[in-house]
C-alpha cells in the first residue's frame, strides 16, 4: 500500500458515498448490521467507518441505551459520515487512527470495520489495538474484499485502466482494496495479535447499477484510483472513465448491469 491510498479528501468523499455504497458497500453493511445486532453489544467502536454505510445500518439495530463511538482515519470522511446520519445521542463521531485508538482498555464488547483492514500499514498492531479496547470475550467482526478477479466490475475498469496507461498501469483497486485477501494470513495475523476462535465466511454478493457508467464513475471517480489517473495525465479523467464504461458495457451490456462481488467476513474473540 502506498501512502497515497490512505488520503481520502477533495470531491472522493461526495462521489464515494454517491456511487462506491450502493453499487458494492451496501450489500455487507446489511448484512455486518445483522451480525453485530446479533451479539447484542452495549458499547461498539466502528473504525475506518468511511461515509458512514455501516453506522446508518447498526445504529437503528442497537439497544437503547447502546453507546457506538464511529471513528475513521479521515475527517472528511468522518464529516460526511455524520453529516448523513439522523440526530442520535448514543452516537459519537471521533477521528481516529485503528493504530492508535484514544480510548481505554476494556472499553468495548464489539469492534467493527467494513473494509478498512486492507488500508492499515500494520495490521496486526490494529488487530492488538481492537483486542486492547475489547472487553473479555468482545467480538472483533469485519470484512475485506477477496481477490480482484472474484469482484468483476474492479477488475473490469483495472484491465481498461492498463490498456490507456499500458507504462504504469494504475493498481491501486487490486494493491489495496483487492490486496488482502488471503484467508489463512487474516486467521495467522489474527492469531498473533492475540485472538482466539477466529471465523472466516466468503461471501458472494451481486453489484448492480442502472447503466455501465455508474460503476465506471463508481471507480474511476469515487475512489483514489481517480488519484492515479490524474497523477498520469491530468487531463485524461474523463477519457479513462469513458473507456472503463466501454470496458464494462463489453462485458455485461449496454443497459442495467450486474456483477459478481465477493468479501471475507471475520469474526475473532478476544
Amino acid at each position: 500500500m502506498l501512502a497515497t491510498d490512505k488520503v481520502f479528501a477533495g470531491s472522493i468523499p461526495e462521489n464515494y458515498d454517491r456511487h462506491m455504497v450502493p453499487l458494492i458497500f451496501e450489500p455487507y453493511a446489511a448484512d455486518l448490521a445483522q451480525r453485530a445486532a446479533a451479539l447484542a453489544p452495549g458499547a461498539v467502536l466502528e473504525t475506518a467507518a468511511g461515509t458512514g454505510v455501516v453506522a446508518r445500518a447498526l445504529a437503528p439495530r442497537l439497544s437503547a441505551g447502546a453507546r457506538y463511538v464511529v471513528t475513521d482515519l479521515n475527517q472528511p470522511m468522518l464529516d460526511y459520515a455524520a453529516a448523513r446520519q439522523g440526530a442520535d445521542d448514543r452516537i459519537a463521531w471521533r477521528q481516529a487512527d485503528a493504530l492508535k485508538l484514544p480510548f481505554e482498555d476494556a472499553a468495548f464488547d464489539l469492534v467493527c470495520c467494513q473494509f478498512g483492514a486492507m488500508f492499515f500499514p500494520d495490521r496486526v498492531a490494529a488487530y492488538r489495538e481492537a483486542l486492547r479496547v475489547l472487553k473479555p470475550g468482545g467480538r472483533f467482526l469485519f470484512s475485506v474484499w477477496d481477490r480482484i478477479e472474484e469482484n468483476e466490475f474492479a477488475d473490469d475498469v483495472t484491465n481498461a485502466l492498463a490498456r490507456i496507461f499500458p507504462d504504469d498501469p494504475p493498481r491501486f483497486l487490486a494493491r489495496t482494496p483487492h490486496g488482502y485477501h488471503d484467508a489463512d494470513l487474516i486467521h495467522a495475523e489474527l492469531e498473533r495479535a492475540g485472538f482466539s476462535h477466529v471465523s472466516v465466511e466468503t461471501r458472494a454478493e451481486q453489484s448492480r447499477a442502472a447503466s455501465p457508467r455508474i460503476p465506471a464513475v463508481a471507480y474511476c471517480q469515487g475512489t483514489l484510483l481517480r488519484n492515479e489517473i490524474v497523477a498520469r495525465d491530468s487531463g485524461k479523467l474523463e477519457a479513462a472513465t469513458d473507456f472503463a464504461e466501454s470496458a464494462i458495457a463489453d462485458r455485461h451490456g449496454s443497459g442495467a448491469v450486474a456483477a459478481k462481488i465477493q468479501a471475507h467476513v471475520i469474526m475473532a474473540v478476544a
